[in-house]
């Protein structure tokens, strides 16, 4: 299904999903560190979520085994949280994130470098995060798709980034995946038009080479078939009449 205007029922649903989403990213950002398996961040998320009223989005979406994607350096995206997959310094993890509150759904994530004071790494991150931001920073109502996929590529094409094509953002919302879908490059004035009311996840993932992924034998974690390190941050966002509400911050 296309995005819809979403009733202010609804906008109220979902800017509790999001805060709710948010509190859990944070409390995971300030817990991570070198020797936890990517199993005890879902415990801490599972953890975290259970007296918030709110449910776990991506648990059981399509078979996915776990209520949050975690991925680690090569990994782009859906890797799935295992006791004895550890943390080590240095590492690059990228947390990714769905909760649903009375029926609306919003979705998020962040990268986090552990313990990392590796350059290439931490710029990758900042550029990723500033490219998302980017891309919200034009939203409005009556913009394109094409507008906010131009603004998130001129963020990455200025770091000479690896911009991945084979995943995208989305309308969110009444499903975790709703058309149309955000790539994150193209052209300005192109593609759907969004109106006020409605509710997109944006969502840049790059890589510190090629943007060519594969999914392992898992059916799941996608990674970069050349194996640089790879970022990813979203956020819903609600389009106004004048810019954008971000629901997950």
């Amino acid at each position: 299904m296309f995005t819809k205007v979403k009733t202010t029922e609804e906008i109220t649903a979902m800017r509790e999903s999001g805060k709710i989403l948010s509190h859990v990213l944070n409390e995971l950002k300030n817990q991570i560190t070198a020797g936890m398996s990517t199993k005890d961040l879902s415990d801490i998320a599972k953890k975290e979520l259970k007296s918030t009223g709110g449910q776990p989005t991506f648990l059981g979406y399509f078979g996915f085994p776990d209520i949050i994607c975690i991925s680690v350096n090569d990994e782009v995206v859906h890797g799935i949280p295992r006791r004895n997959k550890i943390i080590k310094s240095g590492d690059v993890v990228s947390l990714d994130f769905g909760v649903t509150y009375n029926s609306m759904i919003t979705d998020a994530a962040i990268t986090v470098a552990v313990d990392s004071k590796n350059t290439q790494h931490l710029k990758l991150i900042d550029s990723t995060k500033r490219s998302l931001l980017n891309g919200i920073s034009v939203v409005k109502d009556t913009v394109k798709v094409g507008d906010i996929s131009c603004a998130v590529q001129k963020v990455l094409d200025q770091g000479k980034y690896g911009i991945v094509r084979d995943l995208v953002g989305h309308g969110v919302g009444h499903q975790l995946h709703e058309d149309p879908n955000i790539p994150n490059y193209g052209n300005p004035n192109s593609g759907f038009r969004f109106s006020k009311g409605m509710t997109i996840a944006i969502e840049p993932m790059a890589t510190l080479g090629s943007y060519d992924v594969e999914v392992d034998g898992d059916g799941w974690t996608t990674r970069t078939i050349d194996g640089s390190i790879a970022a990813h941050f979203e956020h819903t966002v609600l389009v106004t009449e004048d810019g954008a509400e971000i629901l997950t911050s």
